[in-house]
């Protein structure tokens, strides 16, 4: 196992430790890259794509636990964060 490998195994550890809370409100959590310089880049999927919570979930939820268990991440960056303003953004059904 190479050490990109096992990085990403450790970081994906880390997000199925949340997926089920994530899942809960119809969302996930998808790994693009880990760069070179340690930058975790995610896709929100499902709800959590167009969630006006997303950067909230990303930063409370998702980054605490990915820098918990691999601590060598320097930063999560999701490439689809939901403004809280976005006419196009919506609550998970169980928060209306």
């Amino acid at each position: 196992m190479t050490k990109e490998e096992n990085l990403h195994d450790r970081v994906e550890k880390a997000l199925n430790s949340i997926r089920p809370y994530l899942q809960t409100d119809g969302g996930n959590v998808k790994i693009l890259e880990i760069n070179e310089n340690l930058e975790l880049k995610l896709e929100l999927l499902g709800a959590c794509g167009n969630c006006p919570m997303s950067t909230m979930t990303l930063k409370a939820g998702v980054e605490e636990a990915v820098k918990r268990e691999v601590p060598e991440i320097k930063s999560v960056e999701a490439i689809n964060i939901t403004s809280y303003d976005d006419p196009n953004a919506q609550l998970p059904n169980r928060m209306m």
